[in-house]
C-alpha cells in the first residue's frame, strides 16, 4: 500500500515555452530622455560613466534632462548583496523607481535609458511603472559587436 507523500511547500518552478527576445526599442531622435545608471558602492568613477553615456545619447540625437543613480553595497548591509539588484523585476529599489517615474513626469521625458542591459521582464515592468518605454544603452547588438 503506497503512502500519500506530502507536497513540497516550495513554489513550483513552472518552465514555460522559450521566447525569442524582444527587439530593443531604440531611442527617438531627439527625444528628452532620463538616464538611470545602477551602481556598485565601491565603484567611485560612475559620475564619469554617466557623463560618458550622456555624451552616446547626444551623439544618437537624444538629449538628457535627467540622471538618476541608485547606488549597491554603500551600507554594510549592501556590501554582502552588492552583486545582486535591488529587485529582480525592476533592477532599482522601489523608492528609486517612483523617483525615477516622477522624474520623467516633471522633465516630460519620452524614454527612461539605462546604462546596464534589462531583460525583457524589466523592460515591460519598468515601462508600465514610469509611464514612458524603458529602454538600455547597450543592446544585445551593441554588445555582440
Amino acid at each position: 500500500m503506497q503512502q500519500n507523500r506530502r507536497r513540497d511547500r516550495r513554489p513550483v518552478r513552472r518552465v514555460g515555452p522559450v521566447r525569442e527576445p524582444s527587439p530593443a526599442v531604440p531611442v527617438p531622435q531627439g527625444a528628452d530622455v532620463v538616464l538611470v545608471g545602477f551602481f556598485s558602492g565601491k565603484q567611485r568613477d560612475f559620475g564619469a560613466l554617466m557623463d560618458a553615456a550622456a555624451e552616446e545619447l547626444a551623439r544618437r540625437g537624444a538629449r538628457v534632462v535627467g540622471r538618476i543613480v541608485q547606488r549597491r553595497g554603500v551600507s554594510a548591509g549592501g556590501a554582502a548583496r552588492m552583486t545582486l539588484p535591488y529587485s529582480s523585476r525592476t533592477l532599482l529599489s522601489y523608492g528609486k523607481v517612483r523617483e525615477t517615474a516622477a522624474l520623467c513626469a516633471r522633465t516630460r521625458a519620452e524614454a527612461a535609458v539605462f546604462l546596464c542591459s534589462l531583460t525583457d521582464r524589466q523592460r515591460r515592468v519598468l515601462t508600465r511603472m514610469l509611464g514612458v518605454p524603458a529602454v538600455s544603452l547597450h543592446t544585445d547588438s551593441d554588445e555582440a559587436a
